[in-house]
């Protein structure tokens, strides 16, 4: 039965927080008041069985609880009046209020993605709270998902609402001129949540697969509720081409496997589909695309080809030149500089980074000297590049990464040696 009831709360609890959220205008009151409609399902349920409907038993009984709170809080007359009315119309929850959960509940998610990502908070703390309230994970899954303290992301979460009630931030979607805006911020931390499971900043795996799964889970749901968005459907298809090469990026022991090296047949083809069906949607709605809506083209080229030689680099190297367009970034040029070492030969993207070598934001960037040393390992310029592979080593904070660039030093250094 826990694991039943793990499994409704998953499906069902942004819903309940928003719905809740909506009614008594207070994000930390809404997920307290579903916190104790679960308590309240764990004690009953494993007894009395599964309700017919468990989304509508939970929403029955959170909104009672509201109603105590509000008698506590003096409240009683303007509060329970309306939750009253509410619960008269909407009849006993195995009947009626399923549907009662259900009006309006694309706009409540709206309404609660934007405020767990509105600006007020640092994006360490939109992103414990999205995960928290939109992603259904408790706070030691957070944690386990970004290998720190279960006490820090608790107190991010509690900061975090404490803010939004300081602030008062209101329960609402933003007007249209502000929307732009704050979409920014909820795309950047759904897709920082996903690179996180992709390629994990630290710990003893390369990757964390389920965090890769809550970012796309709520990346769908919003684009559900924003059909007309580009870059929403973008960015889906971006995390989905990426997700598909999740089986191939690790070997047997959990080491690395770099993308030129991977098993293409293991790359799932249906979320390949999928991606290429959203970005074709995100092009659809736009004349000039936006920055992750040509970050799934890139990964689209990749998608597409059979092999890594039959991959169109120039086309890649044109994409990431739009990018930097888009939104410009050392990151996005050195990427560039990748795509053009393939497609023009490893000279031509040494000198785009060795343009690069003086940028302060990439000075304790680890994939800059790896990108270095491998163009020079192609260049047959072996000593210098096992220099640069012994410095993204010691740069690289993953333990996984850090022992894929070991090996590649000792790999050049055998190489300098040769006769």
């Amino acid at each position: 039965m826990q694991r039943t009831i793990d499994a409704v709360w998953r499906i069902e609890s942004a819903k309940l927080i928003a719905a809740l959220a909506r009614l008594v205008r207070d994000v930390g009151l809404a997920e307290d008041l579903a916190q104790d409609a679960l308590v309240a399902a764990l004690e009953q349920w494993a007894s009395a069985g599964l309700p017919d409907n468990p989304g509508a038993w939970l929403m029955a009984v959170a909104k009672r609880r509201a109603m105590d709170h509000f008698r506590r809080q003096e409240r009683l007359d303007r509060k329970v009046a309306e939750l009253g009315r509410e619960f008269e119309t909407a009849g006993t929850y195995d009947d009626g209020l399923d549907d009662a959960i259900d009006d309006d509940i694309g706009d409540d998610l709206l309404r609660l993605i934007f405020t767990a990502c509105h600006p007020v908070l640092s994006t360490q703390a939109r992103v414990a709270l999205t995960l928290r309230l939109l992603g259904g994970l408790t706070t030691e899954e957070i944690a386990r998902g970004f290998l720190v303290a279960e006490s820090t992301v608790a107190q991010r979460i509690v900061r975090a609402k404490r803010t939004l009630a300081a602030k008062r931030v209101r329960f609402e979607l933003p007007e249209r001129a502000e929307r732009a805006e704050r979409l920014d911020s909820v795309l950047e931390v759904i897709y920082l949540i996903f690179n996180e499971g992709y390629s994990a900043t630290r710990g003893d795996h390369w990757m964390r697969p389920a965090l890769c799964e809550d970012a796309l889970r709520l990346g769908r749901i919003l684009a559900g509720l924003s059909p007309d968005e580009p870059e929403v459907h973008g960015l889906v298809a971006l995390m989905e081409i990426q997700a598909s090469r999740l089986r191939a990026r690790t070997d047997e022991t959990g080491a690395p496997v770099l993308l030129l090296d991977q098993n293409r047949a293991l790359w799932d083809r249906l979320l390949i589909n999928r991606g290429l069906a959203a970005l074709q949607r995100a092009e659809s709605l736009v004349d000039r695309r936006g920055p992750y809506t040509l970050q799934a083209a890139i990964a689209a080229c990749h998608a597409r080809a059979p092999s890594p030689e039959e991959t169109d680099w120039i086309r890649i190297a044109a994409l990431y030149a739009a990018l930097m367009q888009a939104a410009p970034s050392p990151v996005v040029e050195l990427n560039r500089a990748v795509a053009l070492g393939m497609a023009f030969g490893p000279q031509t993207g040494l000198d785009l980074v060795d343009e690069l070598m003086a940028e302060p934001t990439l000075a304790k960037y680890h994939l800059l000297p790896s990108v270095r040393g491998d163009l020079l390992v192609k260049l047959g310029r072996h000593e210098e590049a096992q220099r640069e592979f012994r410095r993204a080593a010691e740069l690289a904070g993953n333990e996984r990464e850090r022992a894929l660039l070991a090996d590649r030093t000792v790999a050049a250094g055998e190489r300098a040696s040769a006769p």
